[in-house]
C-alpha cells in the first residue's frame, strides 16, 4: 500500500464516519492509556503515602511548573495537530511528510531549551515562586533533577504521538505509550519504598520508574515509524520559510501564551494553598486523584475532536465540522457528569485510603463536595478548546481560558480566602466556579462564533505567491 492510499483510508474513516462512532474508534486507545496512567498516578499516591504521608503532595507541586516550560511544545502542538490533520483531510500527502519534519525538529529544539532551563531555575521557583512548604522541598528538588531529563523525553514521544494521531491513527501510539507506563506502575513500589535489593528512594525513586517507562514508549514509537509508517517518518530539516512560521505563530502564539498565563494562574492558586499548611497542601493533592478518576474519559476523548474537527475542515465539510465539535463535547461532559456523581458517593473511603490525618481528611472531602460539582462544565471547555486546536482557531478559547483562570480561580479564590476569610474553602470555591465560567463561555463560542473555517488555505495562498 502506497502512502497516498494509506492515508487516504484513515482519512476516510474519520471523514465519512459517524460522529460520535468516530469520536469512541479515536479515543478509545487514548483513554485506555489515560485509565493505565490513572492506575499509576493512584497507586504512585499511595506508595508515596507509605513512604511519607507529606510525600504525596511533591507530584502535584511540580505540575503548574512542569506546565508552564512546555508552553512552547503546547503551541507546536496545537499548530501541528492543525496544520497536519488538515493536509491529511484534504488529501495533500506529501505536505504532510514536509510538515512533519518541520514539527518534529522544532519540538526537539524547544524541549531541549526547556528542559535545560527548567533544570537550572528549580530552586529558585519552589523556593520563592510557588513557596513549596519546607517538610518537602528537598523532596521536590530532587524530583524535579530527574523529571528535568523526563520533560526531553516526553516532547519527543508527544510529537510522535501527536503526529500519527492527526492523521488518524491512534491504537498504535496509545498501545506504545501503555507498555512504557505498565513497566513504570510495576517497577514504582520496588523504586519509592525500596522492596528487595532497591534502595528506598521515595519521590526520586518514582522519578526515575517514570524515565524508564518513556524510554520504553520512546523505542517502540520510534521503531513504528522505521518499520510501519516510514512514509512519514520525521528527519530533522530546515526546510522552514516566513509563511510556516506566521501561522504557526498565528495558531500556538494564543496557546503558548495561554499555557504560560494558565500555568503561572496554577502556580498562584498552588502558592495559595500552601500558605495554609503541608496538611491543605496534601488535601489537595488527594482531591485532585479524585478529580483525575471522575474526568479520566474526557482526557482521552477531548483530543479525538481536534482529530475531527481538522479532517472535517480540510475535507471542506464545514457545518459537519461545528456539528461534531458540540455533539461531542456534550458527549464527553455528560459522561463526566455520571463519573463525577460516582466519585462523590465514593469520596470518603477514596480519601481514607491515602490519609487517615483527620486534618487532611477534613480538608479533603471539602475540596471535593465543592469542586466536583464544577467538573462537566470542566469537561465541556476542554473539549471545545480541543475543536479550536482542531480549527485552528485559538484566540477566543485562549481568552477566555485566561480569564477564568487568572479573574476567577486566583482573583475570586485570594479574595475569598482571605479578605472574606473563607480560608481554604474560598480557593476551592474560586476553581469551581472557573469551571462553570469556562464551560458556559465555551459553548456560547462554538454554538455562535464563525470558527468552522479550515486555515490551511492562508499557508497554501501564501506559499503560491511566493
Amino acid at each position: 500500500m502506497d502512502r497516498a492510499t494509506k492515508l487516504e483510508e484513515y482519512r476516510e474513516r474519520v471523514v465519512k464516519g459517524s460522529i460520535i462512532v468516530t469520536l469512541l474508534r479515536l479515543g478509545a486507545p487514548p483513554m485506555l492509556s489515560q485509565l493505565i496512567n490513572l492506575t499509576y498516578s493512584i497507586l504512585n499516591s499511595l506508595w508515596l503515602s507509605m513512604f511519607s504521608e507529606s510525600a504525596l503532595a511533591v507530584p502535584r507541586q511540580v505540575f503548574p511548573v512542569q506546565f508552564f516550560f512546555a508552553a512552547l511544545l503546547n503551541a507546536l502542538g496545537a499548530a501541528g495537530s492543525s496544520v497536519v490533520s488538515q493536509y491529511v483531510g484534504a488529501k495533500m500527502f506529501r505536505e504532510v511528510k514536509r510538515e512533519v519534519s518541520r514539527f518534529f525538529t522544532a519540538a526537539f529544539v524547544v524541549g531541549v531549551s526547556s528542559s535545560v532551563t527548567f533544570f537550572l531555575l528549580r530552586p529558585w521557583i519552589f523556593g520563592y515562586v510557588v513557596y513549596t512548604p519546607a517538610e518537602i522541598y528537598d523532596y521536590v528538588l530532587a524530583y524535579t533533577a530527574i523529571a528535568s531529563f523526563n520533560m526531553l523525553l516526553s516532547t519527543v514521544t508527544m510529537t510522535l504521538t501527536m503526529i500519527l494521531s492527526s492523521i488518524g491513527e491512534t491504537k498504535l501510539p496509545s498501545f506504545m505509550n501503555l507498555l512504557g507506563m505498565v513497566v513504570n506502575t510495576v517497577l514504582d513500589p520496588f523504586f519509592v519504598l525500596g522492596l528487595g535489593p532497591f534502595p528506598r528512594l521515595g519521590p526520586t525513586g518514582s522519578a526515575l520508574t517514570d524515565t524508564i517507562g518513556i524510554s520504553i514508549s520512546l523505542v517502540l514509537l520510534l521503531a513504528l515509524f522505521n518499520f510501519r509508517f516510514s512514509e512519514i517518518k520525521p528527519n530533522f530539516t530546515r526546510d522552514y520559510d516566513e509563511a510556516w512560521v506566521k501561522l504557526v505563530a498565528k495558531i500556538g502564539g494564543p496557546i503558548a501564551i495561554m499555557s504560560m498565563l494558565n500555568s503561572s494562574a496554577f502556580m498562584m492558586q498552588l502558592r495559595l494553598v500552601n500558605s495554609f499548611g503541608v496538611n491543605v497542601a496534601t488535601a489537595y493533592s488527594i482531591g485532585f486523584i479524585v478529580l483525575d478518576i471522575a474526568d479520566a474519559a474526557m482526557w482521552g476523548l477531548s483530543g479525538s475532536i481536534a482529530i475531527i474537527v481538522g479532517q472535517l475542515l480540510g475535507a471542506g465539510e464545514l457545518t459537519k465540522a461545528k456539528k461534531s465539535a458540540l455533539k461531542g463535547s456534550l458527549f464527553v461532559a455528560s459522561i463526566v457528569t455520571f463519573s463525577s456523581f460516582v466519585m462523590y458517593l465514593l469520596r470518603e473511603p477514596v480519601v481514607h485510603v491515602f490519609t487517615s490525618n483527620p486534618a487532611v481528611v477534613e480538608a479533603s472531602l471539602q475540596f471535593l463536595d465543592t469542586i466536583l460539582l464544577g467538573l462537566p462544565f470542566f469537561a465541556f471547555f476542554m473539549c471545545g478548546f480541543s475543536a479550536a486546536r482542531g480549527a485552528g482557531r485559538t484566540m477566543a478559547a485562549t481568552a477566555i481560558n485566561v480569564g477564568r483562570l487568572w479573574f476567577v480561580r486566583v482573583g475570586l479564590s485570594y479574595l475569598l480566602a482571605f479578605p472574606l476569610g473563607w480560608g481554604p474553602l474560598g480557593v476551592w470555591t474560586g476553581i469551581m466556579l472557573s469551571n462553570i465560567v469556562g464551560g458556559v463561555l465555551i459553548a456560547a463560542w462554538l454554538t455562535l462564533a464563525n470558527w468552522a473555517r479550515p486555515v490551511i488555505n492562508e499557508l497554501n495562498s501564501r506559499t503560491i505567491t511566493q
